[in-house]
């Protein structure tokens, strides 16, 4: 065990964390594998309660909910991990670029970003759904706009910093190139923060992922979301209310481990701020 996992599992909120995003990674890689076809139909089955055959009950068309969830939970943490590592890798390369030219190109740098932090992330994603069309490969390349600020202002606030090390005055004057110092130097030493705001994010992107995919904005049927899986029960819940338990469920213990150990990361790698959650 290297010592950054030892010291989060030392935390109790690292512990539960940990435990928490274990269980939701379990049920999205193995609960596809060893539950039915989320797909198949069995109407006289309808809204059936938890049991051994179906965990978590049915639907309004008799289909098992734990395999709809399983797949929903999958779809949700491939999202939000895909979102995150496209807002970390373009805000890494533009907060890097924007320290170390500096100028024009980071003032330009700057002013994209204050437009684009004017918006509310729930509004601002809402406008680029209406200008660009919904559809998954859309709906990640616009949640990934919507969280890109964040990423580039952390990555430039620290590129600064190291910019300041006298390692980095030595290989300038030494004649290395300022791609070389930036991928040898500068990226190394920011990832770090960088890793944290990610694990922050990813909470915040799996909601926004469900809320899009309530409205119709995001996964469309036939694939399967909890987003989805929270519509149709909300639809039908009248005559029951299992179809929607699973599906909150799980969110909640998605957003909960991935926020409790985002901010066990963060209370690791930054002392200080220790206590103030």
């Amino acid at each position: 065990m290297t010592t950054l996992s030892r010291a989060v599992w030392q935390e109790r909120t690292g512990r539960i964390g940990v435990v928490l995003v274990g269980a939701i990674i379990l049920l999205a890689v193995v609960g596809p594998v060893v539950s039915p076809d989320p797909n198949m139909l069995d109407v006289p089955a309808r809204f059936a309660p938890p049991s051994f055959d179906h965990p978590l009950g049915t639907d309004n068309l008799g289909r098992d909910l734990f395999a709809r969830a399983a797949v929903g939970t999958r779809a949700a943490l491939g999202i939000a991990v895909l979102v995150v590592g496209l807002s970390l890798s373009a805000g890494l390369a533009l907060g890097v670029i924007a320290a170390r030219v500096g100028g024009v190109v980071d003032r330009l740098i700057l002013a994209a970003l204050d437009v684009l932090s004017a918006f509310p992330v729930y509004i601002l994603v809402f406008a680029l759904v209406a200008l660009y069309g919904s559809g998954l490969g859309k709906l990640v390349l616009v949640i990934s706009v919507a969280f890109l600020p964040q990423f580039t202002r952390v990555a430039r606030s620290q590129a600064l910093l190291v910019r300041q090390r006298h390692y980095i005055e030595m290989a300038q004057l030494m004649g290395v190139s300022a791609p070389r110092i930036a991928l040898r130097h500068t990226v190394p030493n920011i990832i770090g923060p960088m890793i944290v705001l990610a694990s922050m994010n990813l909470p915040v992107v799996i909601t926004i992922e469900a809320a899009m995919s309530f409205i119709g904005l995001g996964v469309q049927p036939p694939a399967t979301s909890l987003g989805t899986l929270i519509r149709d029960g909300y639809l039908f819940l009248d005559q029951s209310w299992w179809p929607i338990v699973g599906a909150t469920g799980v969110l909640a213990v998605a957003t909960l481990g991935c926020t409790l150990l985002g901010e066990t990361l963060r209370d690791v790698l930054d002392p200080k701020r220790k206590g103030r959650s």
